[in-house]
């Protein structure tokens, strides 16, 4: 490997986040100047908290992938891995969701999701530096077909759909 490869979570998964943002922000607005019920306006309040949690700890998760380790950043906080310390790359898989666990040692680990853009690249290329000795067969067998996950971009567009829907309906009433 001759120089860092990054990867990100899905665009197709961040965007229909930030733009179901932006709707309850609207939605929000409209609610208050047509002088709906208070309990309208907190009920955005509070599912628009969680979804801005999600939002911003998606759109700023990276991992960095070079020669020598993984490194895996947060909003304000980083943790690295370094390919020498790694004694297992194994993988959990429940239906079409994918986990990887790096493993370095009792308390080290770096959990890994298929949410990242790439995912079948990023486990053939962990699957390459990594020695052969850490890597399970069955992370093997995944790095030669990784499952494709798309429940979660199809519920985040979803999403956006029904608050354009509410949003049309709050100007129709």
């Amino acid at each position: 490997m001759t120089e860092p490869r990054s990867f990100v979570i899905r665009r197709a998964f961040v965007v229909p986040l930030g733009l179901s943002l932006a709707l309850m922000a609207a939605l929000l607005v409209v609610t208050i100047q047509h002088g709906q019920p208070l309990v309208k306006a907190l009920f955005l309040i509070v599912f628009a908290a969680p979804l801005t949690v999600l939002f911003v700890e998606s759109a700023w998760r990276r991992l960095e992938v070079d020669a020598a380790g993984v490194t895996a950043r947060r909003l304000l906080r980083s943790r690295r891995i370094d390919f020498a310390a790694v004694t297992a790359l194994e993988t959990v898989r429940v239906r079409s969701r994918v986990f990887l666990t790096l493993v370095a040692g009792d308390d080290d680990y770096l959990i890994i999701s298929n949410g990242y853009a790439d995912f079948p690249g990023l486990v053939r290329l962990l699957v390459t530096l990594l020695p052969e000795t850490a890597v399970t067969d069955e992370t093997r067998q995944l790095a030669a077909a990784p499952p494709s996950r798309y429940a979660d971009v199809v519920m985040a567009w979803f999403m956006v759909s029904a608050l354009v829907y509410v949003l049309v309906a709050q100007f129709r009433w």
